[in-house]
């Protein structure tokens, strides 16, 4: 999602190239392939094989390519350097695993060579950026940009989901809602606990559960429900009643829109140890106040980096502490409009020029070479 903007700005500025992208997994490639600008050609990306890799590079015979975060496939990027293809890493990210692994001796050199291949490096934070200088990327490469994660951009969705959006403002508009999103396995014995917990002190209140994959928001409906309680289930259209104390979204590519519902947006896949967090800047830009755990991973640059903004904009809170924070959200009006102010007040400030700033990189040291 976070190639979409600079897609965009390739076909403003270069409207006669020809633009293939490619996903890896069929959940990233339902949600992307109804994003996309018209023109754009979708498919696929080819196993890391040397004989898929060769017919991929054969068949297409790209000028240029540009890779996104982690994704440093040997084959693809040793291929495309034999055959004189440009290629360039945006948001640019390694784990601390991966660092670890990759700094071997063994593995050093490979990784070395890999990266000596890149005409631009745009890591996504400074720590990203050292990273890939201690492996030996080319300093001459490395371009700082601010990470394409803040370009949260409109889209379009049917009109029938349009309808059901503004239908659920409808029949929550008079009751405190929040909003938890992209749970993992486990976090929901968190937001159950502390939904039963919060339920006693605001018995009319509605909690929207938004798993990471659909298929969990089932199960954690099916569970739920056993236990009596009353559960709505986005993929089956189901109403919020006022009885209805918690609504599952079981669905893919409504997360930003489902931002515009609450005004607390409790950011998952970072309150169990293992986890590595998720992107915090789109419930940001929907004037949410934000609150994320402590498991972030790489995205702790970007909470840090919008509590340095401004320190309200971003909290940050264990399980057992979850309680006692929306309680105040609850209980305090004000205290919930500065944090929202300031979580909408950090994105804009973050998120400014980005687009522009890995356009420019692009095209300067990527494209005018590749397209002569």
């Amino acid at each position: 999602m976070a190639a979409i903007p600079v897609i965009k700005r390739c076909m403003e500025e270069k409207p006669d190239c020809a633009i293939l992208m490619t996903s890896t997994t069929a959940s990233a490639f339902e949600i992307i392939t109804t994003r996309l600008p018209i023109g754009v050609i979708y498919q696929f990306a080819p196993l890391d094989i040397p004989a898929a890799i060769n017919a991929f590079l054969g068949y297409w015979k790209p000028n240029a390519i540009m890779l996104m975060e982690g994704e440093l496939w040997p084959n693809l990027i040793l291929g495309a350097s034999r055959n004189g293809i440009a290629l360039a890493l945006l948001n640019a990210r390694m784990s601390a695993k991966s660092f670890s692994r990759w700094s071997r001796p063994i593995l050093l050199p490979l990784i070395s060579f890999m990266l000596s291949k890149f005409s631009v490096i745009i890591p996504l934070s400074t720590m990203q950026g050292i990273r890939f200088q201690l492996l030996q990327a080319p300093p001459y490469a490395i371009n700082f940009s601010g990470d394409l994660k803040y370009a949260v951009e409109e889209f379009d969705i049917s009109k029938r989901g349009v309808q059901g959006i503004e239908e659920l403002k409808v029949q929550i508009a008079h009751r405190q809602v929040w909003m938890v999103s992209s749970i993992h396995r486990g976090e929901e014995e968190v937001v159950l606990g502390v939904h039963k917990v919060l339920m006693r002190m605001y018995p009319d209140m509605v909690t929207i559960i938004v798993p990471r994959y659909p298929q969990h928001g089932r199960e954690i409906a099916i569970e739920l429900q056993k236990q009596g309680l009353s559960v709505a289930l986005r993929s089956r259209d189901e109403k919020i009643e006022s009885g209805t104390s918690i609504y599952v979204v079981d669905t893919l590519g409504e997360l930003r829109h489902f931002y515009t519902l609450t005004p607390i947006a409790v950011i998952g896949g970072s309150f169990l140890p293992g986890l590595t967090g998720h992107n915090i800047s789109e419930a940001a830009a929907a004037g949410c106040a934000v609150l994320t755990g402590h498991h972030v991973g790489h995205f702790l640059d970007m909470v840090l980096k919008m509590q340095q903004s401004n320190p309200l904009s971003v909290l940050q809170v264990s399980a057992e502490e979850l309680v006692e924070a929306l309680s105040e959200l609850f209980s305090n009006s004000e205290i919930l409009e500065v944090r929202r102010l300031a979580a909408k007040q950090a994105f804009q400030s973050l998120s400014s020029g980005i687009v522009a700033n890995v356009w420019n990189h692009i095209n300067f040291n990527v494209l005018r070479q590749a397209l002569r």
